[in-house]
């Protein structure tokens, strides 16, 4: 299976590439200054969003990514990806209050999609200055998961696209669920 991860110049793209590989993926990163045409050559049968600095507007060919693949190839963001997916979609990313960087949150999420298989509850590493408006959040969008402690937006899912937001980051050791909700996007694309 080949997954294409966006790279948006940021370490974690290669904790990404690393989890991908070692459930049997196929990881395939390509910057995110890099062409459409070449993510097309690539033949995706999964894209990942990396995270990285910035906003969406700094998020390189990731806009059109979405633009073109959603609803074809099942696509997860991770914190600047899923920024991206809302943002592209009409949604507002705006600073939070309090950013929150190498933090734990405890997560409240609903057990369905890419969460099969979750307790209703766990631990997940979180690393942004940026959060989605749940105000703002685009009508074809559900919000799949929160931060217990601020209430922040920590995972969308796309009512009729395999089309998946996680603000915070799966492939972090400080994430223990980040294998299962992986698994579970590249087996299934999140259906579950």
């Amino acid at each position: 299976m080949n997954v294409v991860i966006i790279d948006c110049f940021d370490s974690f793209t290669y904790n990404l590439y690393q989890l991908v590989g070692s459930l049997g993926g196929n990881p395939i990163p390509l910057t995110c200054n890099k062409s459409l045409q070449d993510v097309i050559n690539e033949e995706p049968d999964r894209i990942i969003l990396s995270p990285g600095p910035g906003t969406p507007k700094d998020a390189g060919i990731s806009a059109d990514v979405i633009r073109m693949f959603a609803g074809k190839v099942p696509i997860l963001g991770v914190c600047l990806g899923h920024q991206t997916i809302i943002d592209t979609f009409g949604g507002t990313i705006a600073r939070m209050d309090r950013p929150i960087h190498g933090m734990t949150s405890r997560i409240q999420n609903s057990g369905q999609g890419i969460f099969s298989g979750t307790p209703p509850q766990f631990m997940a590493a979180r690393y942004h200055s940026l959060a989605a408006k749940a105000q703002s959040l685009p009508a074809d969008f559900t919000i799949t998961a929160t931060a217990v402690d601020d209430g922040a937006i920590m995972a969308v899912s796309h009512t009729k696209y395999p089309l998946y937001g996680l603000q915070f980051h799966p492939e972090s050791i400080m994430t223990p669920e980040g294998r299962t909700i992986m698994k579970n996007f590249l087996q299934r694309g999140g259906e579950c």
